[in-house]
């Protein structure tokens, strides 16, 4: 099945896709996850996180494997893309919290029962399951494959530990990438949901709005640089 998984350019096309959308709506839990190493020795930091690595596969394989058995049920779809949906509603419409990102603080009870190291290695388990739950949701609306959505899941997980500054980088120069994560999202609710009443898109269609969904992206990037750079300029001639 591996064979037949990574032999198909269809099945790279879905992993894929699943690996850009880990990477667009994990970078700022990258940066969540080192925020609450910091307290730890250098030497320590990279260990609680290769640890939490670990862990992180642990559950998204658990989480796969238990997605597999609910997915079939009809409702259990349905559910995925409200939340989903609730997930665009809630970034376009009602706006996100901006709260300060804390640090384990070394009160909590994890610290005084584990200890510091293997309490802090705990809370970020805990995290990884929180990120997680979006992140399993959408790769279930993308393919109901178990390979398809293992592979994809483990290139993200690692892509979330070692290319989310490139991400943030990514972002930060083309900030209309982060909605474009989340008109994906939408897309893809609406994928799961259509799915409930057996309207299953063609790979080509998908793949297809994904590719236009980026190329327009990139367009409105550059058509927003042009508009601030006369915006600075008229402003420089006043």
């Amino acid at each position: 099945m591996w064979v037949e998984v990574l032999s198909d350019p269809v099945s790279w096309g879905y992993i894929g896709t699943l690996v850009i959308l880990e990477g667009l709506l994990s970078a700022d839990n990258a940066l969540v996850l080192a925020v609450m190493v910091k307290h730890l020795p250098p030497d320590q930091r990279k260990k609680a996180l290769t640890y939490g690595l670990f862990g992180a596969y642990f559950f998204r394989f658990l989480f796969i494997g238990l997605g597999m058995l609910l997915i079939k049920f009809w409702w259990i779809k349905v559910l995925g893309a409200a939340y989903l949906a609730w997930l665009v509603i809630k970034h376009f419409w009602l706006g996100e919290k901006e709260d300060d990102v804390e640090g384990v603080k070394k009160t909590s009870w994890l610290i005084r029962t584990f200890g510091v190291f293997w309490g802090t290695v705990i809370s970020v388990e805990l995290m990884d399951i929180a990120f997680s739950a979006d992140s399993i949701l959408a790769a279930f609306a993308v393919s109901e494959q178990v390979w398809i959505l293992l592979v994809g899941g483990m290139l993200g997980i690692l892509m979330m530990r070692t290319v989310a500054k490139f991400f943030l980088v990514l972002i930060d120069r083309v900030p209309e990438l982060e909605n474009t994560a989340f008109i994906l999202i939408a897309i893809i609710a609406a994928k799961m949901f259509a799915s409930v009443f057996g309207i299953h898109v063609h790979h080509l269609v998908f793949f297809g709005i994904l590719i236009l969904a980026f190329a327009a992206t990139f367009v409105v990037h550059n058509i927003n640089k042009k508009k601030t750079a006369s915006e600075v300029a008229a402003s420089k001639d006043k």
